[in-house]
């Protein structure tokens, strides 16, 4: 497998030197040279790690951090902080925005690579970081092998603003969701299904259920009675009195957002013709 860095450095020798030395080392390389640059670029294509820069002409690497953080898609980046710096209160508050490393120039060339080697391998784990549960690769290794079986089942769990939740309360919380959210789901499956179920987080919203046709729909109904009745408690009393959340405001205008909610969705053998694990991933919305 061929990794993708985002080098994220305004001083054009040094981030062509890294570029040179990663590409030699394997990897393919972006280069960006301010942080709105660099948002833009994770947007069209998510790297496998950023090593970004603090120091930057339009605004620093902590806000690249932070606005990395409050987007879903690029929340679980993993980001190698590089600085002049050396000062504790710098390495603090990158190590609060989430970030794997942090490393201060001048820096070793070969001590740099050995820390983004060893960031890949603990990003790289098959399980979801979070929640512990098994992520988008053995998910579908697991998928891959129901094909050729008969009798199963499929509940697909999608925490629907859930990105909008991390927007205003920040990913904190968010994850406090996730894991509560898997913890439900495992307890559920324990009482109401096999003992050869299995439970996947592949995506950062959504969750997979794979189970016997006989346990669907219980097993469907008591997942869905226990997560609906969790969802109200991770907003604070005031907004839960309030039965709503207001965003806006300091002069920007203010609107109602909806509390999150479940949507799910069963796919079952018997009621499709699909035979091939492409169209089972399509029929998911997970990537083949």
């Amino acid at each position: 497998m061929k990794y993708t860095l985002l080098i994220v450095e305004d001083d054009p020798d040094t981030s062509e030197m890294l570029r040179v030395y990663f590409e030699a080392q394997g990897y393919q390389v972006m280069q960006a040279g301010t942080g709105q640059e660099a948002l833009d670029k994770c947007q069209s294509k998510l790297p496998d790690l950023i090593l970004l820069d603090v120091r930057l002409p339009d605004f620093d690497g902590f806000e690249v951090g932070k606005r990395l953080q409050e987007d879903l898609r690029t929340s679980r980046l993993p980001v190698i902080f590089v600085t002049e710096r050396r000062e504790r209160d710098y390495r603090i508050a990158g190590l609060k925005l989430g970030a794997i490393d942090y490393i201060t120039k001048p820096f070793d060339i070969q001590e740099l690579r050995l820390r983004v080697r060893n960031a890949l391998r603990r990003a790289g784990s098959q399980n979801n970081p979070v929640t512990g549960l098994p992520g988008e690769k053995l998910t579908i290794n697991r998928l891959e092998l129901i094909m050729e079986r008969t009798g199963w089942a499929i509940v697909s769990i999608i925490i629907e603003g859930l990105s909008i939740f991390n927007e205003i309360y920040g990913f904190v919380a968010r994850d406090d969701v996730l894991r509560a959210v898997a913890l439900i789901l495992t307890s559920a499956v324990d009482e109401s299904g096999t003992i050869d179920d299995f439970v996947g987080h592949p995506s950062e919203d959504r969750f997979i259920i794979i189970t016997h046709i006989s346990k669907v729909q219980n097993l469907k109904h008591h997942m869905e009675d226990r997560l609906n009745q969790a969802m109200v408690y991770f907003y604070p009393i005031h907004d839960r009195e309030a039965g709503y959340v207001m965003r806006g405001g300091l002069g920007g205008q203010k609107e109602t957002v909806p509390f999150m909610r479940l949507s799910t969705e069963i796919v079952q053998q018997k009621d499709t013709k699909i035979s091939r694990i492409e169209d089972l991933l399509s029929t998911l919305n997970l990537p083949d």
